[in-house]
């Protein structure tokens, strides 16, 4: 019971759209009808700029970094990974916004960095490099997309967490679809672009 309280209770605390919030209430604007519609902190990033797409990108971080500890606490590893796709699930499909969020990057980054931080360095490190030289920043999340999964089984995380990178990776390029097809056209905004 315990379980299932913790993870809808991770899937809500997910589907709090901090970038819709503070778009709305400090930037007068409705994210999701501007830019690219993508409820997250790139968007916000084009549309409004650094200030309020960082207040949502540590926002972001944070609901994965409080699922992550939650599930630690309670249940150890395999509940701590049961939260983190929970948590993942409600901002990339959140209640609260008709189940049209984010892409699930920066709240995924929040719940390894307290599972799994070296890997999370890793992956930050080449999410990083890859914008700098390709100034996509969908291209560098979905190389670190497909990076987890092989990192985790590299260093031999615990299968829960095995598993978990294997979904959030799958999640995290199921968003990035329409991305991945702008960037196989030669058609994808680059980073400093407006949408």
């Amino acid at each position: 019971m315990k379980e299932i309280v913790l993870t809808l209770a991770c899937y809500l605390i997910g589907s709090v759209p901090f970038s819709y919030l503070f778009s709305r209430y400090l930037g007068g604007v409705d994210i999701r009808s501007r830019g690219t519609g993508n409820v997250g902190a790139t968007n916000v990033l084009r549309t409004l700029g650094m200030k309020i797409a960082l207040l949502s990108l540590l926002g972001d971080v944070f609901k994965g970094v409080l699922a992550a500890w939650l599930g630690l606490v309670f249940g150890g590893e395999g509940l701590a990974a049961l939260c983190t796709v929970a948590v993942v699930i409600g901002h990339c499909w959140p209640l609260f916004l008709d189940f049209r969020g984010g892409k699930g990057v920066a709240t995924s980054a929040g719940a390894l960095l307290v599972l799994m931080p070296l890997i999370t360095l890793i992956l930050l490190v080449t999410f990083v490099t890859i914008i700098a030289v390709s100034r996509y920043v969908s291209l560098g999340s979905v190389c670190a997309a497909v990076l987890l999964p092989l990192l985790a089984l590299v260093m031999r995380e615990p299968w829960q967490y095995l598993l978990m990178t294997v979904v959030l990776a799958g999640m995290v390029l199921f968003r990035h679809r329409t991305n991945i097809e702008r960037l196989r056209r030669g058609c994808e905004s680059k980073l400093g672009q407006r949408s």
